[in-house]
């Protein structure tokens, strides 16, 4: 897959199959958009092409929005990769691109300098400025300049109509699984290790404490969690914590993960973590024994849902 980061970098002449979105969490409804269009594209011996934007244009055209992502933008070009597309277009969302028409964004953008022969959209996109364009607008785009238009239906991506904003409220809730059923992978955080206060190593529960560099990236609901990884080639099993550490009096949110049956130094090296279980809330114990008694509670907890997942796969 080529990445190309701005329009004005890229003009093709072979003929195109396009879809355009800003794609957070590259969920199970995402997926068969995408799906569609690498088939069709291999079909008519066309190009694929997903064009996404970065920041996210609510960031851009909403006055103090707080949104948070499900995907960091390296974690959507990974997710990406894995589909089989042949381009990727990240344009940079800026108000100046946003007072683009929908008429100058497909005559400019995607005819002009894309070469569109097909656009497939969801369900329920819009574009340009002011969200102004719309599947009918499109179709008549279409006659104009000789490209068709799809459209994938709700029911076609599923019943329930998965969106990235249910996904979102999910992850507030601690919803994990329902979050990883939406995705159809397992939802991540990626960061750097960085040192900590040591409390982990000093009651038998020695953690990685990662920093996720990206502000805009959403943090599960505060609490533990069943987490696996991949470090030097080897699947991990852990427990992690998002929180302040109210039992210590903590002043500020951490990321913490004990890994089970590891014994090494992580420290400033980039690790992902996948997130597979909500198991409780954040509490503050009345001691640091407590807090060890119930640490070694969850494990157990852990690993018995471990035995669950690997008898079945």
């Amino acid at each position: 897959m080529e990445i190309t980061k701005h329009f004005s970098n890229y003009t093709y002449t072979e003929k195109t199959i396009i879809t355009i979105g800003t794609f957070d969490g590259v969920h199970v409804g995402h997926q068969k958009i995408i799906n569609q269009l690498v088939e069709y594209s291999k079909k008519n011996n066309a190009k694929s092409v997903l064009v996404t934007f970065f920041p996210h244009p609510r960031m851009v055209l909403q006055k103090n929005n707080t949104i948070k992502l499900i995907n960091t933008i390296d974690e959507k070009i990974e997710l990406l990769e894995k589909l089989g597309l042949d381009r990727l277009i990240i344009q940079p969302f800026d108000k100046e691109f946003a007072r683009l028409t929908a008429f100058e964004f497909v005559r400019d953008v995607l005819v002009d300098k894309l070469n569109v022969s097909k656009l497939i959209i969801g369900y329920d996109h819009h574009f340009g400025k002011n969200r102004e364009g719309n599947f009918e607008q499109l179709q008549e785009f279409g006659h104009v300049f000789g490209f068709e238009v799809a459209e994938i239906s709700a029911k076609n991506i599923n019943d329930i109509a998965i969106s990235s904003t249910k996904i979102r409220k999910a992850l507030d809730k601690g919803n994990i699984e329902k979050v990883n059923t939406y995705l159809d992978y397992n939802f991540m955080l990626s960061g750097m290790v960085v040192s900590g206060e040591k409390l982990g190593t000093e009651i038998g529960f020695p953690t990685a404490n990662i920093v996720i560099k990206e502000d805009y990236k959403l943090i599960p609901k505060k609490g533990v969690y069943l987490v696996k990884s991949t470090i030097n080639d080897t699947q991990l099993y852990g427990m992690m914590n998002i929180g302040n550490r109210p039992t210590i009096n903590g002043k500020h949110q951490t990321i913490e993960t004990h890994f089970f049956n590891f014994d090494g130094d992580l420290y400033e090296k980039n690790i992902k973590i996948e997130v597979l279980k909500y198991l409780r809330n954040e509490q503050k114990f009345n001691s640091i024994d407590d807090l060890k008694s119930q640490l070694k509670i969850d494990k157990t907890n852990c690993y018995n849902f471990i035995k669950k997942i690997t008898s079945i796969s």
